[in-house]
């Protein structure tokens, strides 16, 4: 049975796009929130493993625009475990 967990990080709009290219090359996401710093859902991304580049490139293309328009934003990373590991 796989059960989900998530992690958060606060990055800066600077960083944002590296942090989310290296979250989708870690291949262990489902799924990757992009939060305001008071905490309302801006966008949310499922991650595909094994996404070809071409298929990513949308979703790149989102989150370069929403670092264009914040200073700070939170990542909300979903993941699944098999449980007992």
């Amino acid at each position: 049975m796989m059960k989900e967990w998530k992690e958060e990080f606060s990055v800066s709009g600077a960083e944002l796009m590296d942090k989310v290219k290296k979250l989708i090359h870690e291949g262990t996401a489902t799924k990757i929130i992009l939060k305001t710093e008071s905490g309302h859902t801006i966008i949310e991304l499922p991650v595909v493993v094994g996404a070809v580049a071409v298929v990513l490139a949308p979703v790149l293309a989102a989150v370069g625009a929403v670092a264009a328009l914040v200073t700070r934003c939170t990542v909300v990373v979903v993941r699944e475990k098999e449980e007992g590991q």
